[in-house]
């Protein structure tokens, strides 16, 4: 680790390799194609192999071939080493000389989460009335975006309302807002976007636990209602996971492995099955704690 550490904090020392690493981050536990990190961080093919390269070496990232393509992903063992390193020497085990206290999720309170995607309008204005409707007031749900549109998409509206949420009150508006001098703080911030999550973001305050949910952007696919009808049923699956976690009895780490996982979720409920209708009780919410 002697110098395996100083290797990794040199490569990570160049701003726009630094940038790959925080983009991966970002979209962990996902892999991504060389061209969708090109694209989103505006490098060139020959430039981007080099730095990957770079960091495939420090042991920060892994690569892996699916078919024709290379996928880039975070290798979470060395970054977590590196990160445990640091801990014990820098700050002589003693967290608090390093870190900020990050809220605390298991506290018997209403737990805020925020949904992001670019535009605001379909995908994260669905997860915030999906959310808000099955927590029995146990969540306080928000959504926000980083370009909004001018108001929430009328299909989406409408799809909401056929599976019984009420709609009054939802908006489009800019994260920008929601973090700002006085602004309340989250204890979870999802994207639901891949180019949201692709963006690179000032980071929230108070260190709310972070987690990407990619779900395929229903008015970009062009397929009308039925478009909006999976995106709102894969949403549906991965919240209804999601408000069944065992908060009071997950560390910080084991919450974000479980947050991370029910980004994985690709099943989805019957599409004429109605959210409100399936809140989690007890019984249901045990089951999720054991198998998690």
């Amino acid at each position: 680790m002697e110098t395996v550490i100083p290797a990794r904090l040199a490569t990570l020392g160049h701003p726009q390799r630094l940038a790959i690493f925080r983009l991966l981050m970002r979209r962990f536990p996902d892999r991504l194609p060389a061209g969708e990190i090109a694209a989103a961080l505006d490098l060139r093919p020959s430039t981007l192999s080099a730095y990957l390269a770079a960091l495939v070496q420090a042991g920060l990232v892994t690569q892996e071939r699916a078919g024709t393509l290379r996928r880039y992903g975070i290798d979470m063992d060395g970054v977590q080493g590196t990160f445990d390193y640091l801990l014990r020497d820098c700050c002589r085990g003693r967290p608090g000389l390093c870190l900020d206290a990050p809220r605390a999720a298991g506290q018997a309170r209403r737990l805020s989460v925020l949904f992001v995607c670019t535009a605001n309008s379909a995908r994260s204005i669905m997860a915030e009335a999906i959310l808000r409707d099955l927590a029995d007031g146990r969540f306080a749900a928000a959504s926000a975006g980083t370009s909004p549109a001018p108001g929430p998409h009328p299909l989406a509206l409408e799809l909401l309302a056929r599976r019984g949420h009420e709609t009054a009150g939802l908006q489009s508006r800019h994260v920008d807002g929601l973090r700002g001098e006085g602004a309340e703080g989250f204890d979870f911030v999802i994207t639901v976007c891949d180019r949201a999550a692709n963006e690179d973001c000032p980071a929230w305050p108070g260190q709310p636990l972070a987690a990407h949910w990619g779900v395929p952007d229903p008015v970009a696919a062009s397929q009308g209602r039925v478009g909006f009808e999976q995106a709102y049923d894969l949403l549906a699956a991965r919240i209804r996971a999601f408000a069944a976690l065992p908060f009071a009895r997950l560390d910080p780490i084991a919450l974000q492995h479980a947050a991370d996982e029910i980004g994985r979720l690709t099943h989805t409920e019957s599409p004429h099955d109605s959210l409100c209708n399936q809140r989690p009780g007890p019984d249901r919410q045990a089951g999720a704690a054991s198998a998690s």
